[in-house]
């Protein structure tokens, strides 16, 4: 339990296995950090993004969260070196297994979305699959030059509606825009993310902090 002592006090960052909080101020820079991965989504991560966005219905300190990928990207998808590994092991799949792990990476989208602080994505290099979602469930996005997006989901058998996109996309991008991604999963850059309204501004990458 965390004791406010007052407005002005700094509750102490939470500690993750898989994201790191940087309090600054009463911003808290998340990062998603298994750069090693690009910062694929893992187990572990989901756990820590739930519980992360979870508890801040009940921060009254955090007014900002800044999110972001350490290493060379945003964030990779899911984690699918893990999932075979998991089954090589002979462990329950985590993909490809039912609806169980996409529910419960579902999850996580929908904290963001009632989580009572503005999120601003921050994004370089890859954004693809659940962490194109991630970007899309954010208030706000900036893209880095090097940013390149993509519904991934059709690309490795799910139905290219996954994990909010379906929900999300034609809401910022417009229904003919939204169909092309999620049917082809093809990329889309940085100059494209910002004629068609899904991101605030391009900058370069040393500029995008």
């Amino acid at each position: 339990r965390v004791t406010m002592t007052g407005l002005n006090t700094a509750p102490p960052a939470p500690i993750f296995d898989t994201i790191e909080i940087d309090r600054r101020g009463q911003v808290d820079w998340l990062t998603l950090n298994r750069p090693e991965s690009l910062n694929a989504i893992n187990e572990q991560m989901v756990s820590d993004l739930r519980d992360y966005y979870g508890g801040l219905a009940e921060n009254d300190y955090t007014r900002i969260v800044v999110m972001r990928g350490a290493g060379r990207a945003f964030c990779a998808g899911l984690d699918i070196k893990e999932g075979s590994e998991r089954r090589s092991a002979a462990k329950p799949p985590l993909f490809g297994g039912g609806m169980g792990f996409q529910g419960y990476l579902a999850e996580v989208y929908i904290r963001m979305r009632r989580c009572p602080q503005p999120i601003i994505s921050l994004v370089h290099g890859a954004a693809c699959g659940g962490g194109f979602s991630f970007v899309l469930a954010s208030d706000i996005r900036i893209a880095a030059e090097s940013a390149k997006m993509n519904a991934a989901f059709i690309r490795i058998g799910l139905s290219a509606c996954d994990m909010g996109s379906s929900y999300f996309l034609p809401r910022l991008v417009g229904t003919s825009v939204a169909s092309e991604l999620m049917l082809t999963g093809r990329f889309i850059n940085a100059e494209r993310c910002l004629s068609t309204n899904l991101v605030s501004e391009v900058v370069s990458d040393d500029k995008l902090e």
